[in-house]
């Protein structure tokens, strides 16, 4: 299969259960094989609310995951998962393999943390759950409230709200 219809979706236990789910229900009725990768083999589970929500099998392990095999990589929110994956080396290597190839890397609600520790927003323009909004400043880019934000191949979202107009960005960067 080429990988141009391959999206590939990074995440960990503590995802928002809607931002992982949705995007990727969205991206396989447009046609994309959408591969969830998690640092561990099994499951990951979700946060819905204020707690855990469902579990979601994990396609590929992240040490298995090439890059190159994807046209696109799409980080969900939720507090905890992007908080764990930042300190996972193996995570921010795989991040800035999508951002140095110029691949789309769409983030949403806490998921820019991700883009920020992989370094890939100095002098870019994004959005984020507003948290988020010093973090990313101090890192050199300028935040935006705003639906979605497109800079370049980065794709950026506020909240759940906003994964219609992210998904379609995401259809939009892929082709």
């Amino acid at each position: 299969m080429s990988n141009a219809k391959r999206i590939a979706i990074l995440a960990t236990d503590g995802f928002e259960q809607s931002e992982l789910m949705e995007p990727r229900a969205l991206l396989k009725k447009a046609g994309y094989t959408v591969d969830v990768i998690a640092p561990a083999p099994g499951k990951i589970r979700g946060w819905k609310g204020k707690d855990w929500g469902d579990s979601v099998d994990v396609d590929l392990e992240l040490a298995q995951a090439k890059p190159g095999d994807y046209a696109a990589l799409v980080l969900p929110g939720g507090v905890i998962n992007p908080d764990k994956l930042r300190i996972d080396a193996g995570a921010i290597a795989f991040i800035r393999a999508f951002d140095k190839a110029g691949k789309p890397v769409a983030a949403i609600c806490h998921g820019p943390w991700l883009l920020v520790e992989a370094g890939a927003v100095k002098g870019r323009e994004l959005t984020s759950w507003p948290s988020l909004k010093t973090d990313i400043e101090n890192a050199g880019a300028r935040w935006k409230d705003a639906e979605v934000v497109v800079d370049g191949h980065l794709i950026t979202s506020r909240k759940p709200d906003d994964i219609p107009a992210f998904t379609q960005a995401v259809i939009d960067a892929v082709g």
